[in-house]
């Protein structure tokens, strides 16, 4: 007599999956520890000399030196637009009328424009990954981190919710705002039933 095993479905969230668990009054809580988030803003280094250039990064060096365990990303702070400019290559090609395929032609042309006049628009975050710290010592060495980031002539915020909501929201493609994402998806209807019970 055979048996037949039901498979054991993966009932492993997105949440799980990048191991995000919530937000803190700080930042971010994952499985690995409590990331805090600072957000550099970008220098435009296509108008500086190359003494100007190696300057910038001897202070980013300093800055590495100072907290080896600091991580960087970098991400664009808009939407990219290869595909569609590679399904309208495609189609260009494909194309037999005239007039469509000069269409075609402006359109690539103008996703062109916009993402040359995007190309500067990107986002440096630095993160400090705390993970047994007490509060005193996390609070402490994120004005530290803070500070010497700034003393090598950066300039630093540190990311508040919003902020990071955003910065999530752009790294995972789902929105360019990402800051009106709510913290629980479905919380609002929850809340609208709640109202309906109690009315």
């Amino acid at each position: 007599m055979f048996r037949f095993r039901k498979k054991q479905k993966n009932k492993n969230t997105v949440q799980e999956f990048i191991s995000i668990e919530t937000f803190t009054k700080r930042g971010l809580k994952t499985k690995y520890g409590e990331l805090v988030y600072f957000q550099i803003s970008p220098t435009n280094i296509s108008v500086l000399s190359n003494e100007n250039i190696q300057t910038k990064i001897w202070h980013l060096m300093q800055v590495l030196s100072a907290y080896p365990n600091i991580e960087i990303t970098c991400l664009d702070s808009c939407e990219r637009f290869d595909d569609n400019k590679t399904f309208m290559v495609d189609r260009r090609n494909e194309e037999n009328n005239p007039s469509v395929k000069d269409c075609l032609s402006k359109d690539i042309d103008y996703l062109d424009n916009i993402q040359i006049e995007m190309s500067t628009a990107r986002q440096f975050m630095f993160s400090v990954r705390f993970k047994k710290e007490k509060d005193e010592q996390i609070f402490s060495q994120i004005n530290k981190v803070e500070k010497a980031i700034a003393e090598q002539g950066f300039e630093v915020k540190r990311m508040k919710k919003e902020d990071i909501k955003r910065f999530l929201a752009i790294y995972f493609g789902a929105s360019m705002q990402g800051e009106l994402i709510p913290d629980i998806d479905g919380g609002d209807c929850i809340e609208e039933e709640l109202k309906k019970a109690v009315a």
